[in-house]
């Protein structure tokens, strides 16, 4: 055989093998592109992977203008940081909210001066057991937790909504005057800074927006996360 045409015979192999591999890379990073990264709706802003929403208050509140409700909650933010880091979870930022809810019981407002925490490194059954420990410590009915989720999780069953420009007395008159949202969503938490923190089942995601707009919020400027919701005992 002629040397040159062995030679380009070897050269053709070779680069057909480069090409098939080529290609087998290709796919590989497309396959892992595709299962590591959602896709435009499932991607969200998650800055941390759980929260915390927790008050040490066992009082039924019904007066806005109670000396109660400026507890900033130093001590009890302490204290609920180093029972997280106590297992095994990563305590991240904490928020004071005012919170604002219906009582079917007393059939008017109530008010409450409760925290929100980050809480990072933690999975559903760990978040579950740090906010157990948490409403025994302190006596409380239960603990609101959310765990931020893909949008099309099927855990996900909440929606997360924070929108500027609400305050508690904005939250009292908008509950007073909307059976519904009394009902379906129970209340919500407004920021020192006017910040509504509204924690509602995906379900209702349409009375949520009506009730947020109502409050006079825009809600092109709402934030919206999803995840799982749990009332912890």
């Amino acid at each position: 055989m002629n040397p040159h045409v062995a030679i380009q015979r070897k050269f053709r192999v070779l680069t057909t093998a480069v090409a098939a591999l080529m290609l087998g890379i290709a796919g590989a990073q497309s396959t892992y592109a595709q299962s590591t990264y959602a896709g435009p709706a499932d991607r969200q802003d998650c800055p941390t992977t759980a929260e915390l929403f927790a008050t040490d208050n066992t009082a039924i509140i019904t007066d806005p203008d109670d000396p109660r409700l400026e507890n900033r909650l130093t001590r009890f933010a302490h204290e609920v940081r180093a029972i997280i880091r106590a297992h095994g979870a990563r305590p991240g930022a904490s928020e004071l909210l005012d919170g604002v809810f219906w009582s079917d019981e007393q059939k008017q407002v109530t008010y409450e001066r409760s925290r929100e925490f980050d809480v990072n490194r933690v999975g559903r059954d760990g978040l579950h057991h740090i906010a157990g420990v948490i409403a025994k410590r302190y006596d409380q009915e239960s603990v609101l937790t959310f765990r931020c989720l893909p949008r099309r999780s099927p855990e996900t069953d909440a929606v997360e909504i924070e929108v500027p420009g609400v305050t508690p007395g904005d939250l009292r008159a908008a509950l007073l005057l909307d059976a519904e949202a009394r009902e379906k969503l129970g209340g919500a938490s407004a920021t020192l800074d006017g910040r509504l923190i509204l924690v509602a089942p995906v379900a209702e995601l349409p009375l949520a927006r009506k009730f947020t707009t109502d409050l006079g919020a825009d809600w092109n400027e709402a934030r919206l996360r999803y995840g799982d919701r749990e009332f912890v005992s």
